[in-house]
């Protein structure tokens, strides 16, 4: 038995918005796209969902084929379903998000792969309003931008954008270069230290350079992965 249904059929596509901060710049993961439509336009890593494929299982293969970047932690963003948003037909995307330490982003090599002509880590800042993306993917990006910015205040997100270790001086630059402000140096130790559940100290340390100063003490996550925080850290009391 054939089954109709009145119903439209449409594809569903990934994209895939992963982030790091590099050199005090928050970046994303962008490729150039080596086909039509946009043919050379800046995109965020994604493609076609199988017929019979998971839509994250996708959005790692996709990103993988494209970028080289395997083994992510992904995070569903939201739905883009705009009738006009792709013009080779009705398409719908399902958007992701990932977030890697710096560490980890030398340790993998970023290679372009099936229809992605390049692929590079580029600064966040000036393409939410300067240099146009293909697609909707500039929306999908400033969305993902603010995602990042909200979880930075009430979970412990920043811990992943940092190695397994690391000193509170890197992780006070993350919460500055994500929200773009500057915090006290002393009032954000204090406010590491009394957070519940947040970093704990590992007795080691990491010495200065020449001439600097002691030893900054390491500290890693209490837990590993994205938790609540027991005290929301908001960008107004920066």
């Amino acid at each position: 038995m054939v089954y109709t249904s009145e119903y439209p059929v449409f594809a569903v596509t990934v994209d895939i918005a992963i982030f790091t901060v590099a050199d005090d710049e928050l970046r994303v993961l962008l490729v150039k796209r080596g086909g039509a439509p946009f043919k050379g336009r800046l995109a965020l890593p994604g493609g076609f969902v199988g017929e019979s494929e998971d839509v994250e299982a996708a959005a790692k293969r996709e990103l993988r084929e494209e970028t080289g970047v395997r083994n992510v932690v992904l995070e569903q963003l939201r739905t883009y379903g705009a009738p006009d948003r792709d013009p080779r037909g009705r398409v719908v995307s399902v958007a992701h998000l990932a977030v890697l330490p710096e560490q980890a982003t030398a340790q993998q090599t970023i290679r372009a792969g099936s229809d992605a002509a390049e692929a590079d880590w580029y600064a966040v800042e000036p393409l939410l309003t300067g240099r146009r993306l293909a697609f909707d993917h500039r929306q999908i990006l400033r969305d993902a931008v603010e995602r990042v910015r909200s979880k930075l205040e009430y979970t412990t997100l920043a811990t992943a954008f940092v190695g397994a270790e690391f000193t509170l001086t890197e992780l006070r630059r993350v919460y500055e270069v994500v929200w773009g402000t500057e915090f006290d140096a002393g009032n954000f130790q204090r406010k590491m230290r009394g957070t519940e559940n947040f970093v704990v100290e590992t007795g080691n340390s990491r010495p200065s350079p020449v001439g600097r100063g002691r030893p900054a003490a390491l500290f890693r996550a209490r837990n590993p992965g994205v938790h609540p925080l027991s005290t929301p850290i908001t960008r107004a009391s920066s």
